[in-house]
């Protein structure tokens, strides 16, 4: 065996990402409190950290943030239990405390850092408007060729993200997120739980229509499957479930 096919690794040399969760709000629709969902930071978080990457968490606004409750594994309804990777995230505090206290996310120095992976929960669809720090961070990132994803409604910043030349980021390119069959299902679920009348809607508008509209080409691989796609640097996941999966593609695309 000669040297060429040594595998060195570098220590001095780790991959970096900056992932961005949202802060937390109210939502105008339904007057609920909103953050970001623990398994779109958990389960990437995870991924990225087995590789020997450094992981750094933002917000929008820096300080605390707080999660939605139903992504929480402790949380009474059930909906998370499974989720052993968030449990232990939230259990470890030396981890824990990375999202009690993030930094802004103005204060990324791309030039430091080899991607960008913006989380959802319900919040981005409330705040991602206003966040043009944000705006501006994500197509830093692509346009200088690093990996730019977003995953689930953290896809809502390829409604805002515009290039130099004021073009939509999303423009003719293949991406997934929060899909409309998954939109029906959520309202269908607190209209029959009576948490919502059946004239309001969880969210404001809609990942899938709003990129279909700027000319994205939306792509998804059904109800609650995990899924996660590439075009080029932009990688985008469908939802809650699709965690591991973006991040392995961005895994692949930094070349491990």
């Amino acid at each position: 065996m000669s040297l060429k096919d040594v595998n060195v690794v570098n220590a001095n040399n780790k991959k970096r990402v900056a992932i961005v969760i949202a802060n937390p709000a109210v939502s105008t629709t339904t007057g609920w409190n909103v953050g970001f969902w623990w398994s779109e930071l958990t389960h990437p978080f995870y991924e990225f950290t087995e590789k020997g990457y450094e992981v750094e968490i933002f917000s929008p606004d820096g300080g605390k943030s707080e999660p939605d409750a139903m992504s929480d594994p402790r949380d009474a309804s059930g909906y998370s239990a499974s989720d052993l990777i968030s449990m232990g995230f939230i259990h470890t505090p030396s981890l824990f405390s990375l999202v009690e206290n993030t930094k802004k996310v103005a204060e990324i120095e791309v030039e430091k850092f080899d991607a960008i992976v913006v989380a959802g929960g319900q919040s981005p669809m409330f705040t991602f408007e206003n966040a043009t720090d944000l705006h501006q961070k994500f197509v830093e990132f692509y346009q200088k060729g690093k990996v730019a994803a977003a995953l689930c409604h953290g896809v809502a910043i390829l409604k805002y993200a515009k290039l130099s030349n004021g073009e939509y980021l999303a423009k003719g390119k293949t991406v997934t997120g929060f899909a409309n069959v998954e939109e029906d299902f959520a309202d269908e679920a607190v209209w029959n739980y009576g948490m919502l009348p059946r004239d309001k809607h969880i969210m404001p508008w809609r990942i899938e229509d709003e990129l279909k509209a700027i000319g994205a080409n939306f792509v998804q691989a059904g109800l609650w499957r995990g899924f996660a796609i590439r075009d080029g640097n932009l990688i985008t996941g469908q939802q809650n479930f699709s965690g591991s999966e973006t991040a392995k593609l961005v895994i692949a695309a930094l070349g491990e």
